[in-house]
């Protein structure tokens, strides 16, 4: 199989930020995602936002969990920090390695499985406490490695590509953030880069735990049953040695619309969302405001994008916890053990 790789050489004259770093610099390696996938779309937004907050990639931390999403730090922030955890395990180990060192920017990226069915509790708690970290769901309503399972965010009434119903309720990690008390909540669409990109600056700027649901297409499962052209249809009559695996290439989706605007966006399996762009009115500051006006856009078909709710004022963990400035990782043999006056004074504080 035969791999691209990116020229190593650029133009001398690409634009560059206040740093000194070009786009490039700020790239990972070529996606082996499916051509078109909205992914591939928030990737370019994320480097993007760090390019035009002249942040140095060797400030950024990027974990994640399993998943199509998941894979996807790879094709960003190439120079940065890098750790790929375990399925649902990713918001526990940014968690630690925050408390560890407070001064690297945390980006958390994560999928609508990976933290809506087996990280539900990993996120959930990650929210509530206020971990200072930009917490990106890829959000496209199935398990895109094992081949278009619903996932817990899946609408109710939907239909597989096998043509199975969702009966179940949906998983909106948006409300249950609002409830859980995230600082910073917003909803966007893959395909609006002119939405996406000042989303995700605001989030990377804010201190606390800032939730950013993007709307991401799979461009792979279109098919439906009874097609002789599905790929579940070639498999099974496909008697030869090898095992075909094709993905017809599609463009990415894209949407542009206005402040107030709904727009119907239709996917390539012939679904239809229904995106609503808040008003230039809209207040974000009132919690209990974003939660009522979520629900009442819902009822409507409607998913609102934009910035939801934020708390300027907010903490994050290291104030709850009230830890020292210094980064833990840095702190040497006489603060981790002040000798035993210190531990006999605070022994005396517990009595």
């Amino acid at each position: 199989m035969t791999y691209l790789a990116k020229p190593k050489l650029h133009h001398p004259d690409l634009p560059k930020n206040k740093l000194g770093f070009t786009h490039r610099d700020y790239e990972g390696t070529v996606s082996t995602l499916c051509a078109g996938c909205g992914h591939d779309s928030i990737s370019s937004a994320i480097i993007e936002a760090f390019f035009e907050l002249d942040v140095a990639p060797h400030r950024v931390a990027k974990l994640s969990g399993i998943g199509c999403s998941s894979k996807t730090p790879t094709y960003f922030l190439g120079n940065s920090h890098g750790f790929n955890s375990v399925h649902g395990r990713m918001p526990s180990v940014l968690t630690g390695a925050n408390l560890a060192n407070r001064d690297l920017i945390y980006l958390g990226v994560s999928g609508d499985g990976d933290s809506a069915s087996i990280g539900l509790g990993q996120f959930a708690h990650a929210m509530r406490r206020g971990v200072n970290m930009t917490y990106i769901v890829e959000n496209n309503g199935v398990y895109g490695l094992t081949k278009g399972q619903f996932s817990a965010t899946a609408d109710q009434g939907s239909k597989s590509k096998k043509g199975a119903i969702n009966n179940d309720t949906a998983i909106d990690l948006v409300a249950m953030a609002l409830q859980l008390g995230a600082s910073y909540i917003a909803r966007s669409f893959s395909g609006d880069k002119e939405q996406l990109v000042p989303i995700l600056k605001g989030a990377l700027s804010h201190r606390g735990a800032a939730l950013v649901d993007v709307i991401s297409p799979c461009v792979a499962f279109n098919n439906h049953a009874g097609s002789t052209k599905s790929y579940d249809y070639v498999r099974a009559h496909n008697e030869a040695a090898n095992r075909l695996d094709f993905m017809p290439r599609r463009d990415a989706i894209t949407a542009t619309y206005a402040p107030g605007e709904v727009i119907e966006v239709t996917q390539h399996d012939g679904s239809v969302l229904r995106l609503r762009k808040l008003t230039e009115g809209y207040d974000p500051g009132d919690r209990s405001v974003a939660m009522n006006h979520i629900v009442a856009h819902e009822a409507r078909g409607e998913i609102l994008t934009g910035l939801l709710y934020v708390n300027s004022d907010a903490d994050d963990l290291h104030a709850h916890l009230n830890t020292v400035e210094l980064p833990l990782n840095r702190l040497g043999e006489r603060e981790l053990c002040p000798g035993s006056a210190a531990l006999a004074a605070i022994n005396a504080e517990l009595v």
